[in-house]
């Protein structure tokens, strides 16, 4: 009796064909390359916005580190000013015995440099940032006068071109 029903279980179950093995495995595949596919893509698009977030984050940080000197500054230094550059006459880094000095913001290869009196300049953007355009324009259609600051940045380490223009006016204290 035993050798009778082991037998007919064996005629029952009979597992899996070649052909639901195929079908199984190309499932499978299928299913892996698109879970790849869009891991790939989000790592890609990632860093895609993290260069555009990273671009832009530094221009800003330039851009307000300028705008706070200019509302800081007592007025504007013209004879050293032109479009590229400008040179701020301030009471803030005072060299010794010294009540005034000055400040220059003025393009350094492909930064934004800040040149303090009697200092080496620094720059305000890293080198992972291009600066493509700096541009100083004074403007004196009011009873207050403003300088406006126009900052074209682009990102540096990647083929894609991410770039930003940004702009801000602020004015002098001494207005």
């Amino acid at each position: 009796m035993k050798s009778t029903s082991l037998q007919s279980f064996f005629k029952n179950n009979k597992g899996f064909s070649l052909m639901e093995l195929l079908v199984y495995l190309s499932i499978m595949s299928f299913l892996l390359v698109s879970i790849v596919s869009f891991v790939m893509w989000m790592n890609s698009y990632s860093l895609q916005a993290n260069a555009s977030s990273e671009t832009l984050e530094n221009a800003r940080t330039a851009l307000d580190v300028i705008s706070y000197e200019i509302r800081g500054a007592k007025g504007v230094y013209m004879p050293t000013t032109s479009d590229s550059q400008l040179s701020l006459e301030t009471t803030h880094y005072l060299p010794d015995n010294e009540n005034i000095s000055f400040i220059d913001f003025f393009l350094c290869g492909t930064a934004v440099c800040l040149k303090k009196e009697s200092q080496e300049s620094i720059a305000l953007t890293p080198d992972s940032v291009e600066v493509t355009n700096l541009s100083f324009t004074q403007i004196n259609n009011s009873s207050l006068p403003s300088i406006r600051t126009s900052l074209t940045v682009r990102y540096n380490n990647s083929g894609e071109d991410y770039s930003f223009t940004l702009t801000s006016t602020a004015i002098p204290r001494s207005y």
